[in-house]
């Protein structure tokens, strides 16, 4: 299956399965989306190899950042039917608190569309979404 069929099938159906199967990254640090309607919501489980600090213990804040963007990355092939990876042009990243041993979740937001140029937010968070672990921007090239 092509990439393009598959964004299609995950467009489709919901099943992000495929798409992120042909995402090393997602892969290794096993990343999942889940579809609510037209909301996605990204969840990153808990994972030994995902630990930074084994002492508290804590995700790497490496790991949380690859995490949220590249969900920003699949959210905006999901809103904008691309069928290509959008190019990361700049991300910034405010760690607010850390992010223990458990699952955490993302969510993006497009705040900004241009001919060119998008802007995402995204908001990572553990217990409660009104205490996020993280927030971070992204600007993404947006090619034909």
């Amino acid at each position: 299956m092509t990439s393009a069929e598959t964004l299609r099938y995950t467009q489709d159906t919901g099943d992000f399965s495929r798409l992120l199967a042909d995402i090393p990254y997602a892969g290794t640090i096993g990343l999942q989306c889940d579809r609510f309607g037209d909301d996605l919501i990204f969840r990153l489980p808990r994972k030994q190899d995902n630990l930074g600090n084994p002492i508290l213990p804590a995700i790497h804040g490496g790991v949380i950042g690859g995490f949220m963007e590249l969900s920003a990355a699949i959210y905006l092939m999901m809103s904008q039917e691309s069928l290509r990876m959008p190019r990361i042009v700049d991300f910034s990243l405010d760690y607010l608190r850390a992010g223990l041993d458990r699952e955490a979740y993302a969510e993006c937001r497009l705040t900004r569309q241009g001919n060119r140029v998008a802007n995402v937010m995204i908001t990572a968070w553990q217990k409660s979404r009104s205490q996020p672990i993280a927030t971070a921007r992204a600007h993404f090239l947006m090619e034909d």
